[in-house]
C-alpha cells in the first residue's frame, strides 16, 4: 500500500495527496551509488475547457447504445456500497500486470471499504454497468486536497479538518485516482463514458485544472486518452534498481 516512484522532475510543481515529495538530491544520491532507472511514471496537468469534448461525447453515446451499457451515479453512500467489492475485483484483475502492482487481499479490501467508502462522496465514484447491472468500469476522483493539506500542515486537529472540508466543497483543481475497465470492454469506448461524465461534473464544480497522478510511461493506452485535451506533462517519477553480481 506504499507509494511508488521517487520524484525526479517537477520539484516546483504542486504535489497530489496520492504521491510523495522528495528533494532533488535524493535521485542524485542513488545514482552515485550505482542505481539506475528501472521504470518511470509520468504525470499530466489537464486544462478544463469551457465545453465538453464533442468527439468524446459521441464515442460515449455510441458505446452506451452498442453494448447496452448504463451510467450509474449513486446519490447516497448506501447506493454505492453494494458495488464496493465488485469495484475491487475489477481493480485486482485489471491492475495485476502493471509494474509494482500487488493484488489486494480480502482483508485489505474490507479495510479499504471501511476506511474510504464512508468518507468519499458517491458523486466522485462514477460507475458503468452492463445491461444486467454488473459493473464493467469505474473511476475514483477527488477535489484536490493539496492546498488544504499545506494550510493545515498535515494535521487534522484542532482546525486542519476545516481546510479539508472547504476544499471538498469549493475547489478549482481535481485529482484522478483510479480508472479501471474490464478486459472484455477495453478498447470499446467505455473509457469515454467515464471521461465525458466526469468532465461535465468538473464544469459544474468550476474545476479549471486536473491532475492525472502517476501513470507508467509505457502505458500508451492511458496516455492516449489525453490527446483530446490541453495537457502539460509536468512531473516524472522513477523506480531505481541496482543489479548485484553473484559473488558465490
Amino acid at each position: 500500500m506504499d507509494h511508488s516512484g521517487m520524484l525526479i522532475e517537477g520539484f516546483d510543481e504542486l504535489s497530489t495527496m496520492a504521491t510523495i515529495y522528495n528533494h532533488p538530491y535524493y535521485p542524485k544520491h542513488l545514482e552515485r551509488y550505482g542505481y539506475t532507472k528501472d521504470t518511470d511514471w509520468v504525470e499530466y496537468e489537464i486544462t478544463v475547457e469551457p465545453q465538453p469534448n464533442e468527439k468524446i461525447a459521441r464515442i460515449a453515446d455510441l458505446a452506451m447504445r452498442r453494448y447496452k451499457l448504463q451510467f450509474f451515479q449513486a446519490r447516497e453512500k448506501k447506493e454505492l456500497l453494494p458495488y464496493a467489492r465488485e469495484l475491487f475485483q475489477i481493480y485486482n484483475a485489471e491492475y495485476r500486470n502493471l509494474y509494482s502492482a500487488v493484488p489486494l487481499t480480502d482483508a485489505q479490501v474490507e479495510a479499504a471499504i471501511q476506511q474510504y467508502f464512508g468518507l468519499i462522496s458517491p458523486r466522485f465514484v462514477p460507475v458503468v454497468l452492463d445491461e444486467h447491472g454488473k459493473m464493467v468500469a469505474f473511476g475514483i476522483i477527488m477535489p484536490s486536497l493539496s492546498r488544504a493539506l499545506q494550510k493545515s500542515q498535515g494535521r487534522l486537529f484542532p482546525f486542519g479538518f476545516l481546510h479539508l472540508l472547504r476544499a471538498m466543497r469549493k475547489n478549482d483543481r481535481a485529482d484522478l485516482y483510479l480508472v479501471a475497465v474490464k478486459e472484455e470492454y477495453q478498447g470499446k469506448g467505455v473509457n469515454a463514458i467515464l471521461m465525458d461524465s466526469v468532465y461535465r461534473m468538473f464544469l459544474e464544480m468550476g474545476i479549471k485544472k486536473i491532475e492525472t497522478n502517476p501513470e507508467l510511461e509505457w502505458n500508451k493506452d492511458v496516455q492516449g486518452q489525453w490527446k483530446y485535451y490541453q495537457t502539460r506533462q509536468h512531473k516524472r517519477r522513477r523506480a531505481f534498481i541496482k543489479h548485484i553480481a553473484n559473488q558465490g
